[in-house]
């Protein structure tokens, strides 16, 4: 057999071509590789088919994710407006350019020219007119691209809802500005782009025809029709020039430039002047320019222009400068006083500042017994622990394994033997980069998720300085009565990983002795994906190929991805802000993350901008509402979306856009509703503000003669945060849960008020600001740490800690409302050099100017009143039994367990082995702690 049986040469070859030679030629066949062209196109296709796959499969995993959370609406929502806004823009671009680029043709078509010249132009060709659209097309897809991104000032724009407030310069309803503006200077900014592209393109095909004819006559002559056509587009850009004058004006009301944010004298005397001349110029010259096609009026054009330029530049440069100087400087307060007026009123409207509760409180000199027994819910819940101490202790004592970890501690309270407890709490995520052995197998079946939480009272403390765990170890060991079902933490604060559940790898669930507990994912979360087709578009979107290879998958597997909660949380409602601190709670026996969700602009005329998030993040705005509480179930990933405030506009608005993503706030469960908070970054927003626009007289507000600023801590004057604590509040009869921030006078350091805001039952999300006596000297926390460092034992105590190499830690100093007077409280924290685990040494407490500290809180406490004895509402240090066995009880307990793991062992039960040995540490490491007691 020759190559000729296997490469047919002739008409029946493979490229349809002969070997040249004919009969008797002696050339030999071309040699042709084995493809049709059937063969070809198949694989043309298909590599085509791939491509699109591949590009398609982000959209199409996003698609599936969707639709497995119930929210494909929201999806394509999110979708579909921005393509119909891209294809209504590319339409209308699409026709403007294609039309004004053919008049251009047909009327350069119309110019007469030499026939030697004329062949030349490409645009006299037959094949003009396909130029002439590719180049439509091409400038629609340049002018409409760029608004396909903007597919919210749209929706905004349709759907938006009044404020109900107008301002005072224009009289226009504020959601004017914040809807209906930004969409006006979207279309302006688009139209003019768009008539730039028709003149551009209309002129270049006017020169490419008329430049020859020009260098071959010498002389310019354009004739009528084409003047026309360019001048027709040249009063439209001027005319739509005008437009954007008149948008300008209302800018003003973000004006920077008088003492307070937003229009000033000059800028309603001067500037709205100016840009009104503008207005009428930039009209007028669109007038001559049309006038001009009959008639040659480019001379006044010209000067119209002109008079436009130099009108910008007197008007809206030297005219503002000089009004300022030797009009509104001079006489200041008098000219700029409607106006700061102005600023007070929107800045306290846009950050919910006007209904205030404002209390004149003349703290007691001191506390006394009496009011200790007036105010026992506050003394049973002062916070000791602090985050970060808190934290450290956390990793050390409770992280069991490397691959687990605690992102953050956060506070909340809780129903325990019928008194409300205030308590910190963390949640154990797992840690893939601590993993030993990071296998794809490890990292995507086995370890894909953390288990259970810590929590702890914030005022109980052990004989070692370390905190009571009230929720504890692996599987969690509670000593109250809490129930948890689901301890499996599948979303939470991690950074972004995928994991498959129900495929034939069972789940590590928690370590336990030598043999580790296992599960299969039982919960509705996760997106299925067992068939091949998805594992394909998962493969290529993840760009993993072991998703097509492995065999581990079954018709019930699912990933679970998106599962930070931030991020996922962003995915489907990218347009609200999010508190910096989601928390957990406990939830009916499931672990359910609570995240505080913003509603914010910064197009609410006149008031003040603050500047928000950290690094490429930060962002201005002048305007916030938390009007939704989103919860994430930390098993499944449920979201839910509760709307808290039906009077905000821009919430309305985007339950109008997104009517299946929100739920109203009366369907928020019971349960939920107790562990809602007023939220702190808000809180934080607020205090900010309030301590300038606290002043609502103009004349006080203008000389800035009352500024507060947040309260400080220490001689290096760092600024203290807002804290969360338990307090029964002036005129209340029960305590409450809510959120403080003490304030001072600029360059001061006593105490002139503070702010809280309220947390639960129907006073939440109500502010009241207490003020004090101006007249009497309340101690602010930096004189309280001065009257810390000059008693002695206390000084001396701490430079013996120091030199002998241990870190002091001190915490903040917490000013706590106790009946009707003022306790400071400050706990103190050692830590050796070399180790990472705090422990609470000393409480430190102050009132009236007097100072004492001991190692609890109720003993410092007796001390500072001359008590006999600490008041017994409050805790004392304690060992960490939390059942109040005694040693011999505790003996028989180790001795249970001893006896019951042998029997497993013996059993070859792993489990019930596992669990009696933690059983019989914990009994060991508790006679420890009641021996080290003892002594």
């Amino acid at each position: 057999m020759t190559y000729r049986d296997w490469f047919p040469s002739g008409k029946g070859d493979w490229f349809g071509q002969g070997d040249g030679g004919g009969e008797g030629g002696n050339r030999p066949p071309k040699f042709n590789f084995p493809l049709n062209k059937t063969l070809t196109i198949t694989l043309v296709i298909l590599g085509l088919g791939l491509f699109l796959v591949q590009a398609s499969a982000g959209l199409l995993t996003d698609y599936y994710w969707y639709q497995a959370r119930g929210l494909t609406s929201v999806f394509w929502m999110r979708i579909l407006p921005q393509w119909a806004l891209f294809g209504v823009a590319f339409v209308l671009s699409f026709i403007a350019l294609s039309g004004s680029l053919r008049l251009a043709k047909k009327r350069a078509a119309d110019i007469p020219l030499p026939d030697e010249i004329a062949r030349m132009l490409p645009l006299r060709a037959p094949f003009a007119g396909l130029i002439i659209l590719a180049a439509a097309v091409l400038l629609a897809l340049m002018s409409s691209n760029g608004v396909r991104d903007q597919w919210e000032v749209a929706l905004k724009f349709i759907n938006g809802t009044p404020f109900g407030t107008s301002d005072p310069i224009f009289g226009k309803d504020v959601g004017f500005y914040v809807f209906t503006l930004p969409f006006l200077r979207l279309f302006q900014t688009w139209l003019m782009q768009l008539l730039f592209l028709c003149l551009a393109g209309a002129a270049a095909i006017y020169v490419l025809t008329l430049l020859p004819k020009i260098q071959l006559e010498r002389r310019a002559d354009v004739p009528k029709p084409v003047r026309a056509h360019l001048l027709i587009l040249a009063a439209m850009m001027a005319l739509n020039w005008s437009f954007g004058y008149w948008l300008e004006r209302f800018n003003l009301l973000y004006s920077p430039r008088g003492v307070a944010f937003g229009a000033s004298y000059t800028d309603i005397h001067a500037d709205l002047l100016a840009l009104n001349v503008m207005t009428a110029l930039s009209a007028i010259v669109a007038v001559l320019l049309v006038i001009g096609i009959a008639r040659k009026t480019w001379k006044f054009s010209a000067a119209v222009v002109g008079t436009l330029f130099v009108a910008g530049f007197v008007l809206r440069g030297v005219y503002p400068n000089i009004i300022q100087k030797y009009v509104v400087v001079p006489n200041e307060f008098t000219k700029e006083k409607p106006y700061i007026e102005n600023n007070i009123k929107a800045t306290n409207e846009a950050y919910d500042l006007n209904d205030l509760t404002i209390m004149e409180v003349e703290p007691g000199e001191r506390v006394t017994e009496k009011n200790l027994e007036a105010d026992p819910d506050t003394l049973r819940n002062v916070r000791l622990w602090e985050y970060s101490p808190l934290l450290r202790s956390y990793k050390q004592l409770q992280e069991i394994r490397s691959y687990y970890d605690f992102l953050n501690a956060d506070i909340d309270r809780y129903s325990v033997d019928g008194r409300i407890r205030q308590v910190m709490i963390a949640a154990r995520e797992i840690n893939l980069r601590e993993l030993q052995n990071p296998t794809w197998t490890n990292t995507k079946l086995e370890f894909t998720h953390g288990y259970g939480i810590v929590m702890n009272p914030v005022n109980e403390v052990s004989v070692s300085g370390q905190p009571i765990l009230w929720v504890k170890d692996l599987p969690p060991a509670m000593s109250i009565p809490l129930s948890i079902d689901r301890p499996q933490i599948y979303y939470g604060e991690t950074p972004e990983n995928y994991a498959f559940v129900n495929t034939t790898v069972e789940e590590f669930d928690y370590p336990m002795g030598n043999a580790n507990a296992r599960t299969v994912y039982s919960g509705l979360g996760g997106v299925p994906m067992g068939s091949m087709w998805r594992r394909l578009i998962y493969a290529l979107d993840f760009n993993d190929s072991k998703i097509i290879f492995s065999n581990v998958f079954t018709p019930d597997s699912k990933i679970m991805y998106k599962r930070n909660i931030q991020g996922r949380l962003r995915e489907v409602a990218p347009f609200l802000m999010y508190d910096g601190d989601p928390y957990m709670a406990v939830i009916d026996g499931r672990l359910l993350w609570i995240q505080d969700c913003y509603t914010a602009t910064a197009d609410y005329p006149y008031s003040e901008p603050v500047l928000i998030g950290t690094g490429r993040g930060r962002s201005r705005i002048n305007y916030i509402r938390n009007s939704v509480k989103a919860t994430v179930d930390a098993y499944d990933g449920t979201m839910t979306f509760y709307v808290m405030n039906e009077n905000d506009p821009l919430i309305d608005t985007w339950r109008k856009i997104f009517p299946d993503l929100f739920t109203d706030g009366s369907k928020m469960p019971a349960e939920v509703k107790e562990h809602i908070r007023y939220p702190k970054g808000l809180f934080s927003i607020q205090s900010e503000i309030y301590r300038t626009y606290h002043m609502k007289n103009p004349n006080t507000f203008y000389n800035k003669e009352d500024v507060w600023e947040t309260m400080r801590d220490g001689d290096d004057r760092t600024t203290m945060d807002s804290y969360y604590l338990m307090m029964k509040l002036a005129g209340e009869q029960e305590t409450e849960f809510a959120i403080i921030s003490p304030f001072m006078p600029v360059g001061k350091n006593n105490l002139i008020a503070w702010l809280a805001g309220r947390s639960d039952g129907d006073n939440y999300g109500e502010l009241l600001v207490y003020k004090f006596p101006k007249q009497k000297l309340i101690y602010g926390p930096t004189q309280v740490n001065a009257l810390v460092d000059q008693t002695p034992e206390i000084s001396a105590q701490l430079s013996l800690w120091t030199q002998r190499g241990s870190d002091v830690i001190r915490g903040n100093m917490l000013v706590i409302p106790i009946d009707n007077s003022l306790l400071y409280v400050q706990p103190l924290y050692l830590k050796a050099d070399r180790g990472d685990l705090p422990e609470l040494k000393r409480v430190i407490v102050s009132t009236g100017g007097r100072v004492a500290w001991a190692e609890d809180f109720g003993t410092a406490l007796s001390k500072l009143l001359g008590l006999s004895a600490p008041p017994e509402m409050i805790p004392s240090l304690k060992t960490e039994t939390g059942v109040g066995m005694d040693i011999h009880q505790l003996a028989e307990r180790a001795q249970e367990a001893w006896e019951e793991s042998q029997k497993a062992l013996q059993g070859g039960d792993w489990s019930s082995y596992g669990d009696w040995m933690k059983e019989l540490e914990k009994a060991i490491r508790q006679m420890t702690d009641m021996a080290d007691t003892a002594e």
